[in-house]
């Protein structure tokens, strides 16, 4: 989770995808910069992640998240888990957007 805050200070060049559901998505808030693509649909959905650099993934408690990792690493990209998820990040106090 620290790793992820660095990043996006330092405006590393990657893509935040959030495994959660699309509610849990706009309700429980999100990191400002994420894009959603739930885990059930990720599979289907991999075209739309770049393969040219690293993928962040986020949930709400780092477990879906592990196993999208999984899912990207078997398919040659670079992911990174944020342990924890957005309980962590926001149990940090940084900042979330709700909403689309």
């Amino acid at each position: 989770m620290a790793q992820l805050k660095t990043m996006l200070d330092q405006n590393e060049n990657f893509v935040l995808l959030d495994v959660r559901t699309p509610a849990e998505f706009v309700q429980d808030g999100r990191v400002a910069q994420s894009i959603l693509i739930p885990l059930q649909e990720l599979e289907q959905r991999l075209n739309e992640l770049p393969t040219d650099k690293p993928i962040v993934c986020i949930c709400r408690s780092g477990n879906r998240s592990a196993t999208a990792c999984d899912l990207l690493r078997s398919r040659g990209y670079e992911a990174i888990n944020v342990a924890g998820g957005m309980r962590a990040w926001k149990a940090a106090g940084y900042s979330i957007v709700f909403g689309q």
